[in-house]
């Protein structure tokens, strides 16, 4: 019986999966919904999210100015380059959480939630990754469902067709979003932990130091 009811919901994931990955970037809607992230500097594949996050392709020096007039307090990278050797403004705090989209687990996600609200506490907040597509795409769509309550849906089209990058990026972070447990992530990220499983590495990680603590 169990079998019978996961075969229909495996074959929507297969069926969702294999019609996202078929959007190619012509399919950017004409009209942009009002809700999706709007353009900033297209050089820079800079969107604003909402009045506290922005998302794009990795800056240089000459965005430095841009983002003090945005008023960014805080990039987040997501490349295991650091982004020192482009962003030397003292008043710009820098973060680094390196993840791969084809190794992208629960704890990447929790960890890259939690940095951007804490971040975005102390001011707007830029996220990105080198083409601001795949990457920074997923974190914008995990966002947007775990933390503005988007549906999968509504995130997932802002995703692929939102005009972003090359839609082939994609695959893998819509692989993820389709089996992520939003409710699951949503909790974690409230109570604090660093994944939504017991058996995370980080999650023995945190439950080794606490004893040898005691």
């Amino acid at each position: 019986m169990f079998r019978l009811r996961l075969l229909p919901a495996l074959c929507f994931s297969l069926v969702a999966l294999f019609n996202f990955s078929q959007v190619s970037a012509d399919d950017t809607p004409s009209v942009r919904p009002a809700e999706w992230a709007q353009p900033v500097d297209s050089k820079y594949n800079l969107y604003q999210m909402s009045p506290t996050l922005y998302r794009s392709a990795l800056p240089d020096s000459k965005a430095v100015p841009l983002l003090e007039s945005l008023k960014v307090g805080t990039v987040i990278t997501f490349l295991p380059e650091s982004d020192a050797n482009w962003l030397t403004a003292p008043g710009i705090n820098q973060v680094q959480l390196p993840y791969r989209t084809n190794h992208v687990d629960d704890a990447d996600v929790i960890k890259a939630l939690r940095a951007i609200q804490t971040a975005e506490a102390q001011g707007p907040v830029l996220m990105h990754c080198k083409h601001g597509s795949d990457r920074t795409g997923l974190m914008s769509a995990m966002y947007r469902v775990v933390v503005q309550g988007w549906s999968k849906e509504d995130a997932l089209n802002e995703m692929t067709q939102g005009g972003f990058g090359d839609s082939t990026h994609f695959k893998d972070g819509v692989r993820y979003m389709m089996q992520a447990d939003v409710d699951k992530l949503r909790t974690a990220l409230a109570n604090g932990d660093c994944s939504t499983s017991p058996f995370a590495m980080c999650s023995m990680k945190s439950w080794l130091k606490s004893a040898n603590v005691q």
